[in-house]
């Protein structure tokens, strides 16, 4: 695959230079030209923009000023200067107004210019994976906040249940009153059962790298459907699974497999226990470029004003007992993790809808 072109602006008010330019370097670079500041303000606006390559000696703005003006605003950009004048204050001045990169003479060699532009590229991309890498720090440090602020409560929390149980039992003594207390402990046991399967499918979802494979939509519904349907609250629920996959599909087996256990599994524990005819549907459209996935139910729905938090971490968008509050906070990631996208639908009393695209990977 071909590497992508770095991208320069190169501004400059003589339009002989700008040709001359673009004529020497479009081959190696992606040029982007600007006849003044002004000009070139507009176009960093609309474009991300590594490094850029100035005149200084421009009729309304000097190269030093343009940079001094955009140097907060870009902070990561690289700037080159570029001049025809052996002034010794320039340079000082470019250098600690204007914090440049690179200070070259005109006219230019090609390769100073060429070995410029990659140095310095070199340097925006890594300052660029510094603040990645500096912001997944700070996500993961309100993560483990908020889950050990929650596994004090969802981890100990049907522990002490089941205790408490089990001194009630003690106390009472009383034989008709034993498989009421085990049906106790059975729910507090699925409880605890349900956040742990939870924890180790964030894990799985953010330590394993993705592993692209085929894929078949319709043997991974039908797996997750079985393992569900036999579940208490699945009874009386109608399972629809349609998949139309004329087309070979990649991706990662793994994550799919996250996304489609949390979802059918919500839509089976959110169902509306008034309703006689519960419906639960998974419909797939697959084609060269992607898939389209919707999974949905007629269940108790989700009210407009928590939509937007369903997928953040440990929010519970009602007061049902068995929620985790993490599931959906896992299936927004890995959507995200394989570079999809995830909607959600919603009202309360008529059921939820999530549809998901995903990218055929090739």
């Amino acid at each position: 695959m071909t590497a992508k072109k770095i991208r320069i602006l190169y501004i400059d008010d003589e339009r002989h230079n700008l040709y001359a330019f673009r004529a020497a370097f479009r081959i190696d670079f992606d040029i982007l030209l600007a006849e003044s500041a002004d000009e070139a303000r507009e176009i960093l606006k609309e474009k991300e923009i590594p490094i850029i390559v100035a005149d200084q000696r421009m009729p309304r703005e000097t190269g030093i000023e343009f940079f001094e003006s955009i140097k907060d605003q870009y902070p990561y950009t690289m700037r080159i200067l570029l001049t025809g004048y052996t002034d010794i204050q320039a340079v000082i001045s470019a250098v600690n107004v204007g914090n440049i990169f690179r200070y070259l003479q005109k006219p230019w060699n090609e390769e100073e210019i060429r070995g410029a532009v990659q140095s310095a590229f070199e340097v925006y991309d890594s300052r660029v994976q510094l603040i990645e890498k500096q912001r997944e720090l700070e996500k993961a440090y309100v993560e483990l906040d908020k889950f050990v602020y929650s596994a004090s409560h969802d981890l100990r929390s049907p522990l002490m249940s089941i205790l408490g149980i089990i001194k009630l039992a003690r106390i009472e003594q009383d034989p008709s009153s034993t498989e009421q207390y085990f049906n106790m402990i059975e729910e507090s046991v699925h409880r605890l059962d349900v956040f742990i399967k939870n924890i180790i499918s964030y894990y799985k979802n953010n330590r394993i790298e993705n592993d692209f494979s085929q894929i078949d939509f319709l043997q991974i519904c039908k797996e997750i459907v079985e393992a569900n349907r036999y579940q208490e609250l699945a009874k009386d629920v109608q399972f629809e699974v349609d998949v139309q996959q004329p087309v070979s599909f990649r991706s990662d087996v793994l994550k799919l497999n996250i996304i489609f256990s949390n979802l059918i599994s919500n839509a089976i524990k959110y169902q509306d226990p008034k309703k006689t005819d519960k419906k639960l549907w998974v419909r797939i459209q697959v084609d060269r470029e992607g898939a389209r996935i919707e999974i949905g139910d007629n269940g108790i729905g989700i009210a407009l004003t928590e939509q937007e938090n369903i997928f953040k971490m440990f929010f519970r968008a009602t007061n049902h007992n068995f929620g985790s509050g993490i599931g959906l906070y896992i299936v927004k990631d890995a959507v995200s993790r394989l570079n999809g996208k995830i909607y959600v639908d919603s009202e309360v009393g008529r059921g939820t809808v999530f549809r998901i695209d995903l990218p055929n990977i090739q």
